[in-house]
């Protein structure tokens, strides 16, 4: 007997649940695309126990005929396609077929459904992959189906699921996606219960963002507004184009890890390396590697440019010219932060609209322990951190315990402030007395004994080139942050990322220009170089040269550096030099030499920057605001920490009660 046989259609459903059914989350994401394919305006999902016992989805859509509802569970079976020719141009989130026989194979699933073309409904009971019945029965228009005991024949694939809270958390993810991705359907999202979800249908994508995350982040996303890019036609294709939309974060606001991304190709939810790649790329030398933004981009384009046919939960898509797609959306990225120029706030705290429950879920038993600290509206994430006993980032904080006093110097201009700053643009601000509440809940006046405001003194005004202008600075804390003033309010600048900013973008202006200014060193630096940093050295020999390096070979494993860029130091340059071979090589050969330029550029700008703890005078203060006003993007230092924090005149004025 021949030791190859088939396998029979029970054992061949599991294997392909194993690829199409992951977690309960993969339940819903299957059952909410053939949801939305049915043209529904309402869709309602039901869990229980983070959706192993219980995952329940009612829409009203087109609903199924009788033998369609029995048809639906054989494999391979779909209204979606009829000819090979239709991979080419997949309209649909759902096409395979794949969906309801993988699921009704590992758990015990209903559907009912009715079909407006027939004045009754009908039931169908699958267990464990087996017909258990098929009844008629009075329904209205739409299908629900209900799965319950997920994996209840399969318990190695049950074991390997993670807790009630972090299952469902992935479910609230995936809801929150679709209701983001199609503002003009009603969604809701109950577990054992407990509402976590509920939007109605909206016109507008802003509208949906605010329904979801609440005013809190919607105030301080940007909008990408509808871009468009046009593709050439080549030999296989006509002319054609992508169409980009959503929100983004600015630098300042900033992620541990990538929950907060949200892509769609088409209006399908995707992860796709190409496009975080992309969005990443958009904010090189903005914010640090190792935060992530929030992000939620539309990539509309002909269905003949994407093949959605390469994964089997349909999570991954290739694009036919992904070189294209990557440049297109870096580049509205980028343009639409340096044309925002955003300003970290100080985070004096402010009351806004509550996010909906499902939106702020954690994604692990860690980010549950990080939620579930309590912790008072104003303290920092530092503070946070600290209750966990983590690390915290940015070094040690210092309390008042620490024996520190501030070494706050103020120098005095030569002309009254009155006259080096000019307040006769603003319009004239009416501050109230404060009012505050007597002993018995009445309000009493308590007269304001303290003189009238500047006259024209402006409250927020919109970010602009003039506002960093107009900064004047009056003194240094600690020798490492200038305090200045300005029209909107009371600024501190990290003085080294501040500097290192204007000689980042000096020295990427210069590399473009082929004119890098270059010292000459008196005797050349030899450097000993492993076989690794040997072997990048060759590959990117250009590019130093490009960066005002003159190196050379100095033997098998050794080179020699003859000039080195003006603005460092001839102690810096083993160091810069060392730390540039030292990026690995995985990471040098999946990024652009743009990048490589932009991080060689970066390395050099912070080995040559001021320092903290370095005294700094007037007019040394002067020149690097003025600077800073001129550089493109003078908010983040080139590894995306923040330059500078504004206390906004308001707020100092509301924390004074005096408005």
């Amino acid at each position: 007997m021949g030791r190859i046989r088939v396998l029979s259609d029970v054992v061949a459903n599991k294997i392909a649940a194993g690829e199409v059914v992951e977690r309960p989350a993969s339940v819903v994401k299957e059952l909410l695309e053939n949801s939305l394919d049915a043209g529904s305006t309402r869709i309602r999902v039901e869990t229980e126990a983070g959706g192993r016992r219980l995952i329940r989805i009612t829409d009203d859509g087109c609903g199924m005929l009788r033998d369609d509802a029995l048809l639906a569970f054989e494999r391979h079976a779909t209204s979606k396609l009829s000819d090979v020719k239709d991979l080419l141009s997949i309209a649909t989130l759902g096409f395979r077929g794949e969906a309801l026989p993988s699921i009704g194979s590992v758990s015990r699933l209903t559907l009912e459904t009715r079909s407006q073309d027939e004045s009754t409904g009908t039931r169908v009971e699958i267990q464990g992959g087996k017909l258990q019945r098929c009844d008629e029965a009075a329904l209205a228009g739409g299908t629900i189906i209900t799965v319950r005991d997920l994996f209840f024949n399969v318990p190695a694939r049950k074991k390997f699921l993670r807790s009630d809270q972090t299952e469902l958390a992935h479910i609230a993810s995936l809801v929150t996606h679709y209701a983001l991705a199609y503002p003009g359907i009603g969604f809701e999202l109950t577990h054992e219960g407990r509402e976590l979800i509920a939007v109605t249908p909206v016109a507008e994508l802003r509208e949906r963002v605010f329904q979801v995350f609440g005013t809190n982040v919607l105030t301080d996303l940007i909008d990408l507004g509808d871009r468009t890019r046009e593709v050439p036609a080549d030999e296989e294709s006509e002319p054609n184009h992508f169409t980009l939309r959503g929100f983004i974060s600015p630098p300042h606001i900033q992620k541990l890890n990538r929950n907060s991304i949200y892509l769609f190709v088409n209006g399908r939810l995707i992860k796709d390396r190409l496009l975080l790649h992309a969005l990443h790329a958009g904010y090189q030398n903005l914010m640090p590697p190792s935060a992530y933004p929030f992000a939620l981009l539309f990539l509309n384009c002909s269905y003949e440019e994407v093949d959605v046919n390469v994964h089997p939960s349909k999570t991954e898509v290739r694009f036919r010219r992904g070189t294209f797609v990557h440049d297109f959306v870096r580049d509205a990225v980028r343009d639409v932060l340096l044309a925002g120029r955003p300003v970290s706030n100080a985070p004096l705290g402010s009351f806004t609209s509550p996010p909906q429950v499902g939106a702020r879920l954690p994604y692990s038993e860690f980010t549950q322990q990080i939620d579930n600290v309590p912790v008072p509206h104003e303290v920092s994430e530092a503070a946070r951190m600290e209750a966990l006993g983590g690390p915290m980032a940015g070094g040690e904080a210092m309390g008042e315990s620490g024996g520190l006093v501030p070494d706050f110097r103020l120098y005095q201009p030569q002309q009254p402030l009155a006259q080096r700053l000019d307040f006769s643009t603003g319009a004239p601000l009416a501050v109230e007395p404060h009012l505050p509440a007597s002993a018995s809940g009445k309000l009493r006046r308590v007269p304001d004994t303290h003189g009238p405001l500047p006259p024209g003194l402006a409250v927020d005004p919109q970010m602009s080139l003039d506002v960093l202008r107009d900064l004047q600075p009056m003194g240094q804390l600690h020798d490492s942050f200038i305090i200045a003033a300005g029209r909107d309010g009371l600024w501190v600048i990290d003085q080294h990322v501040a500097h290192e900013r204007i000689l980042f973008e000096q020295v990427l202006r210069q590399m473009a220009a082929g004119e890098v200014e270059r010292q000459q060193l008196l005797i050349p630096l030899v450097l000993e170089l492993t076989p690794a940093q040997a072997t990048e050295f060759d590959r990117i020999r250009e590019e130093l040269e490009q960066s005002g390096f003159d190196a050379e070979p100095y033997g098998p494993r050794a080179v020699a550096i003859k000039a080195a860029p003006a603005a460092l130091g001839t102690a810096e340059v083993e160091r810069v030099v060392l730390e540039i071979l030292e990026i690995s090589e995985k990471e040098l050969r999946q990024s652009s030499f743009e990048e490589l330029r932009n991080e060689m550029a970066a390395t050099i700008a912070c080995r040559a920057a001021i320092k903290i703890n370095m005294r700094l005078d007037a007019t040394r203060m002067e020149w690097m605001l003025r600077t800073l006003a001129e550089c493109e993007f003078p908010m983040s230092c080139p590894h995306g920490r923040p330059i500078a924090l504004r206390y906004a005149t308001r707020e100092i004025l509301r924390g004074f009660h005096r408005i």
